[in-house]
């Protein structure tokens, strides 16, 4: 068991006391805790490093390698360094020799730097190592004496996802300072379950997360960690089962031939797949106890036309249908596809739209054309699940799986209905082991097979010295009409060191292209009505490149993106990667992938490489899940239907498995809830399953 230094304790805080009270945490650092969804101590506990970084011996001039992390020891030299106005910035520069090799160094806004890096000196440097026009660069290194960077040699220091204003060092402090004024929290498991399985106990594991004392060791916590996450939500999953099992649909619906005709006058005929899936869908619709499924299929396989079948089932028994779908710009599309297909084939269905850029006029409108049954087919987002939109015989909500693991809303579709068929939309390919836990309150239909004629997307993956080949390219492609998706790991400088920001890279983009190219950028943490202008502009051909975290793994059709490049390729797993790649080859065009990796690691090229023999998806998911493993701590961004807080379903596939069947044990008890209370109460606050029913 580890053991933390961690000093008198004098009691002044619970987990649920502000982080305001944290010693070092003032007005102005509260507000930068809350960008960061921080507002407790719990909050804090629980925010997990996003990777640690070790400190090995560093290395001189010529062991250097042209890219990556190093720490390079050298004698500061004897030239006179550069130090100059760049517009609002202070440039601080000089260079690195050893014989042949020669390295740039530049430092933002640090002048006085001119007085401890003084001539004749040796210091240790770490940062990113480039290669920019032929000649190697570190930007904005640490910099440290030999004596300073000796005692930071082999240890495991945390690397925070942060924000402009805060560094990891003050997150660090301000979680010790919390483990010395706070009782340590309950063991949620008995310790039946701790020794069977031999985890450490949990405030041990929370410590060392913060405060790891070796690598192996953080492996362990972060097991423990991960195996209570995890079973939590397979305890939720299955008694949400339990619970929807036997819901009834009355009255049901009837067969009716207005999709067999809808299927006669397709352009082009279903797959076996979608035929499977459609028969399997046909059933649940028209049984007497409401339907639970998910359709899982890869990005192009067909999932729309199946969503536009069961609606017109619906419509054709004079019933409502929903379909919720992830952004504005997503919802429209689906809205003009619908009313277009309607039109052209004399189908039933009055489809109309509602999201929330509307008017208030306008929603007002069309929440009274809804209640009054003027409309059969709703589309929009979470608009649809207001307070105040009130169908009139809603019987099937279609919705995309997103937000799967999200917050829980709080309105329920059971108001909306009476105990409507829900049916799941996922693009995101899970091995199938995997796919039966985390859709356990669902009946899984898979479509695994594409419709022919789509051009396969051309993929390659390089490493940083490619990137200026990559914008010709991009160039080129721009000239033809063609526009590109760029996708950085981070929004903003700051939050994790040597990886590329969307923030920082458009403007670099912006530099590069001059007029020759439209740039703008894209992230999560702007406001709706931004992201979704933008978005709009995109689809509307007005930019030319955005950049974009992975905001825009779903929610946005644009056939005429041909390119989609990925920088830091190696932080994110197979499954994102080929998500992201879903983005393009939707038209009629050549397509082209570029996943720019800047790792030297030969594991992480491998599992890259990848990406060049295969376009399947669940073949790539299988791949993911076989070729990750604990060793990977956290250093694989999840994809963002699957982000629990520390669990990862490819790199901790044996945890959930071992944690689902485990949640059977527990509930076949006679009362899981007296036997198992920690556990139980700790599911019901985080195990996060969302109830379609009620989202």
């Amino acid at each position: 068991m580890v053991v933390h230094r961690i000093f008198y304790k004098e009691i002044t805080m619970n987990w649920n006391s502000e982080i305001k009270e944290v010693k070092g945490i003032g007005e102005k650092t509260v507000k930068l805790f809350h960008k960061l969804d921080i507002y407790t101590v719990r909050d804090l506990i629980y925010y997990k490093p996003k990777d640690y970084d070790c400190f090995e011996p560093p290395l001189s001039l010529s062991e250097i390698k042209t890219s990556g992390q190093a720490s390079i020891k050298a004698i500061i030299p004897y030239q006179t360094p550069e130090l100059r106005k760049a517009g609002k910035v202070t440039l601080y520069r000089f260079y690195l020799r050893d014989g042949e090799t020669k390295i740039q160094l530049t430092f933002f806004n640090m002048p006085f730097l001119k007085n401890i890096l003084v001539p004749g000196r040796e210091f240790i440097f770490r940062g990113k190592v480039e290669e920019k026009r032929g000649k190697l660069t570190m930007d904005q290194p640490k910099y440290y004496t030999s004596d300073e960077y000796e005692n930071l040699r082999n240890t495991l220091q945390p690397v925070y996802s942060l924000t402009k204003g805060l560094t990891c060092n003050l997150i660090q402090k301000a979680v010790k300072d919390i483990f010395n004024k706070m009782d340590n929290e309950e063991e949620l498991l008995p310790p039946s379950i701790v020794n069977k399985y031999q985890l450490m106990d949990r405030m041990s594991a929370l410590k060392t997360l913060h405060f790891p004392t070796g690598r192996e060791i953080v492996v362990k916590a972060r097991k423990r960690l991960v195996f209570e996450e995890f079973l939590a939500f397979c305890i939720r999953v299955k008694e949400k089962k339990e619970q929807d099992l036997q819901l009834a649909f009355e009255p049901p619906l009837l067969v009716t031939a207005a999709t067999e005709r809808l299927l006669e006058q397709l352009p082009y005929a279903l797959t076996s797949a979608q035929k499977r899936v459609w028969k399997e869908m046909e059933e649940d619709l028209l049984k007497d106890v409401a339907m639970n499924r998910i359709i899982q299929g890869d990005v192009g396989s067909g999932k729309t036309i199946l969503a536009i079948l069961a609606l017109l089932l619906v419509a054709a028994n004079n019933r409502q249908g929903a379909l919720m779908a992830p952004t504005e710009v997503l919802a429209k599309q689906h809205f003009q596809a619908i009313a277009e297909m309607a039109e052209q084939y004399s189908l039933p269905m009055k489809p109309c739209l509602l999201v929330g850029s509307m008017t208030a006029k306008e929603k007002r409108e069309m929440k009274e054309k809804i209640s009054q049954k003027e409309v059969n087919v709703i589309i929009g987002t979470h608009a649809l699940i207001q307070d105040n939109v009130n169908y009139s015989d809603l019987a099937l909500v279609i919705t995309d799986e997103q937000h799967r693991f999200g917050v829980r809303q709080r309105q329920s579709l059971q108001e909306k209905g009476c105990n409507t068929h829900v049916c799941v939309m996922s693009a995101t390919p899970i091995p199938r082991t995997l796919a039966i836990v985390l859709f356990g309150d669902l009946n899984l239909s898979v479509l695994d097979e594409m419709p022919v004629g789509r051009l396969p997307i051309k993929n390659c993956v390089v490493d940083t010295s490619y990137r200026e080949t990559a914008y010709r390219f991009m160039e080129k492609e721009i000239e033809k009409g063609r526009q590109v998706y760029c996708v950085c790991p981070m929004v903003e400088e700051g939050e994790m060191e040597g990886l590329e920001n969307v923030v920082e890279y458009s403007k670099k983009l912006t530099e590069y292209f001059g007029n020759r190219a439209r740039v703008a950028y894209l992230h999560g943490k702007m406001k709706a009505a931004m992201k979704n202008s933008i978005m709009e502009e995109f689809a509307a051909k007005n930019i030319d490149i955005l950049v974009s975290t992975t905001v825009i793994e779903v929610g946005i059709n644009v056939p005429n993106a041909t390119i989609m490049m990925v920088e830091n390729a190696e932080r994110f797993g197979l499954a994102q990667l080929h998500q992201l790649r879903g983005r393009v080859g939707r038209g009629k065009e050549q397509s082209y992938c570029i996943f720019i990796n800047g790792n030297e690691n030969k594991k992480t090229k491998e599992r890259l490489e990848l990406l060049n023999k295969s376009n399947d998806g669940f073949f790539l998911a299988n791949e993911d899940m076989r070729l990750r493993g604990p060793g990977d701590l956290f250093g694989i961004a999840q994809s963002g239907d699957f982000r629990f807080e520390i669990g990862d379903i490819y790199q901790d596939a044996e945890i959930l498995l071992e944690t689902a069947a485990l949640a059977d044990q527990i509930l076949k008890h006679d009362d899981p809830v007296k036997n198992f209370p920690g556990i139980w109460e700790f599911s019901q606050k985080t195990g996060k399953v969302v109830d379609f029913r009620s989202i």
